[in-house]
């Protein structure tokens, strides 16, 4: 082990000693209570602990609210507990804080810390103690967006969410779930779909709850279902000086407040830590079908035809999809989801009016739900209305002959969201032309062009971000609720 200095090691200390003086803190009543996680704190400031309760432990439960702790989700009760999202390690196999290895990087930059809090509690002493302190600290799920965004101008301390998983409570009557940040949103889909019963967010990395929070993710059903802040209807955080805020609630009517939870959608953790999610839910489909139409050439004047048409016919798709490989030609797909025998009538319908050569089937297309590059590309993501899509598709065709570099597009016709992909091997001067000339595209379309993720060499090219309205607007709000500007510096749009 490496010798270390003086001011590491307390730093280290302290760290660790507001970890274990939080150990006795208790969070919203755990669906098990000896399962290895613990669950989110109950709205309130923080406040000192004694330790006279192990880590992960729960408050009694709370007699409005019923709960079952052993027995599956069933529809005929109005609130229902199901079993935690188990980790694969258990809790006390995890050092809650400890020095960062090679590994723990965010954008590139090495961390000197890595802290696992297990509860709301937990973190907002940890927090509290990085205050105090003084570090920067960037907050982490399942790191499958690490390299999104800039890299963190400093990084002291990674916070991950491993171990705030789990889900609190299933009302399924309802439709509402209370889940804790760090759970996968896979385990999140298995856990609901005893009940018959799903959170309509699609995540093409496998993400956590958390991590679609932070970028407000979503996927091809965004159509119908629309993104994580259209789904999310209260949240737990805890604020950069350790103090827990609460906002929203377990309805889905509800108005008390500011909304706190839009807010923190999509800031990349520059706002605050969210340990707890509510999400309203929607019914698992008796049946889907997807209805696909190949088109050769390069033309993209089809798209926008069989766009218009589908939203003409009211056929109230889920999704809208299309893929236009760097190898010419396009594909359009349609998602139809509900009862067998409405589907059925639908999808021919949508058959017919994609044209000749559509089909019909049960399956997704290969391409379906993931973005067009791969670990290492540069990865952008291209708005604009839907009327404007043909030309974005168009114009991305256009940068690819004119560079000579081939250009992946694919994401959904219906909502003006798609994604494009440049290979890691091409030069970066040519990309970040590329990423001018697309960022102009997607402006005359009435959007916008943000590059997700790209190396280094790119990176000091372009502004990931490019121009965006209100930005001294969000510096503010930066402001109030970081004002040392400790959490992911540098990450968010203008360097916030």
């Amino acid at each position: 082990m490496p010798q270390l200095d003086d001011t590491t090691t307390a730093q280290l200390d302290a760290l660790r000693t507001a970890i274990a003086e939080a150990s006795g803190t208790t969070d919203s009543e755990p669906v098990d209570a000896a399962g290895p996680v613990g669950a989110a704190e109950p709205v309130r400031l923080a406040e000192p602990v004694g330790a006279a309760e192990p880590v992960g432990a729960a408050e009694p439960v709370r007699l409005a609210e019923p709960v079952d702790a052993v027995e599956p989700v069933r529809l005929a009760e109005p609130v229902d507990a199901v079993e935690p999202v188990r980790l694969a390690e258990p809790v006390d196999a995890v050092e809650p804080v400890r020095l960062a290895g090679p590994a723990d990087v965010v954008g590139g930059v090495p961390a000197r810390f890595v802290a696992a809090p297990a509860s709301t509690g937990q973190a907002a002493a940890l927090l509290r103690a990085a205050a105090e302190l003084g570090l920067s600290v960037v907050f982490q799920g399942g790191g499958s967006r690490s390299d999104w965004g800039n890299p963190p101008r400093t990084l002291d301390m990674i916070v991950q969410t491993r171990r705030l998983a789990g889900v609190v409570e299933h009302a399924a009557g309802d439709l509402i779930v209370v889940v804790r940040a760090g759970t996968p949103l896979a385990e999140l889909q298995r856990t609901l779909a005893p009940a018959g019963q799903q959170l309509g967010l699609d995540d093409p990395l496998g993400g956590t709850v958390g991590g679609a929070v932070a970028v407000n993710g979503s996927g091809p059903r965004r159509m119908l279902y629309g993104t994580a802040r259209d789904l999310l209807i209260g949240v737990t955080m805890v604020r950069a000086d350790g103090v827990v805020a609460h906002a929203g609630g377990k309805v889905v009517k509800n108005v008390a407040g500011y909304d706190l939870g839009k807010l923190v959608t999509g800031a990349y953790g520059t706002l605050g830590l969210v340990t707890e999610c509510v999400f309203r839910l929607h019914p698992v489909p008796a049946a889907r079908a997807y209805v696909r139409c190949h088109t050769a050439g390069a033309g993209t004047d089809g798209v926008g035809r069989q766009v218009a048409a589908v939203l003409g016919a009211q056929l109230v798709p889920a999704a809208l999809e299309v893929d236009a490989p760097p190898g010419g030609g396009h594909e359009t797909v349609l998602l139809l989801e509900g009862t067998p025998g409405g589907v059925t009538g639908r999808a021919a319908a949508a058959a017919r009016l994609l044209g000749a050569g559509a089909v019909w089937t049960d399956e997704a297309p290969p391409w379906w739900g993931r973005y067009p590059w791969r670990p290492g590309d540069t990865g952008l993501k291209l708005t604009g209305v839907l009327s404007g899509v043909p030309d974005l598709l168009a114009a991305a065709r256009a940068a690819a002959d004119r560079h000579g570099l081939p250009i992946g597009v694919r994401g959904s016709a219906g909502t003006g969201v798609l994604y494009a992909g440049l290979s890691a091997a091409a030069h970066p001067d040519r990309v970040a032309r590329i990423v001018e000339e697309l960022r102009g595209a997607a402006a005359e379309a009435g959007g916008h062009a943000v590059v997700l993720t790209a190396p280094e060499p790119v990176r000091d090219r372009v502004d990931l971000w490019g121009p965006v309205d209100g930005l001294e607007l969000m510096r503010r709000i930066k402001a109030q609720f970081d004002p040392d500007a400790r959490l992911a510096p540098g990450r968010f749009v203008g360097g916030i």
